[in-house]
C-alpha cells in the first residue's frame, strides 16, 4: 500500500495535491482503489463542490461508490483521461487525478500522510 507523502488525505480515502494555496488536484488513494477492485467507470460533477458532499462516483466490478469532495471550491477541470481510462486509477492512483478544484476555502480537516496511514490499517 503506497501513501504519497506529497498529498493530503480524507477519512474517506480521497487525496489532495496542492498546486498553490487556492488550487488543488483531487484523486483516490491507493487504499481506495485497492478496496474497490477493478475500476470500470468514473463520473465527476462540474461546478461548485462542498467539502464532505458527493463529488462524483466510481464504479468497480464490485460496486458503485461515492467520491466525496475533500474541499470546498469550484471544479475547474475534470480529468478526461480518468473518464476515458478508468483503470488508470488502479494502475497509477497518485498520477491519475480526477478533478482540479480552484478557489478552495474549506480545507482544515485534511490529514497529512502520517495521520492518514493508520486509516489504511483498519
Amino acid at each position: 500500500m503506497k501513501i504519497d507523502e506529497s498529498c493530503f488525505y480524507t477519512k474517506t480515502h480521497e487525496w489532495v495535491k496542492w498546486i498553490d494555496g487556492k488550487t488543488c488536484l483531487v484523486g483516490l488513494s491507493d487504499y481506495a482503489q485497492a478496496a474497490l477492485g477493478d475500476i470500470v467507470f468514473v463520473s465527476i460533477s462540474e461546478g461548485a463542490c462542498t467539502k464532505g458532499e458527493v463529488l462524483g462516483d466510481v464504479e468497480s466490478v464490485k460496486a458503485v461508490s461515492d467520491i466525496y469532495s475533500p474541499v470546498t471550491g469550484t471544479i475547474a477541470e475534470v480529468n478526461q483521461k480518468a473518464l476515458d481510462d478508468p483503470a488508470s486509477v488502479n494502475t497509477d492512483p497518485y498520477g491519475t487525478w480526477l478533478c482540479r478544484v480552484e478557489n478552495v476555502t474549506d480545507k482544515e480537516e485534511l490529514l497529512d500522510a502520517k495521520a492518514y496511514e493508520p486509516l489504511t490499517k483498519e
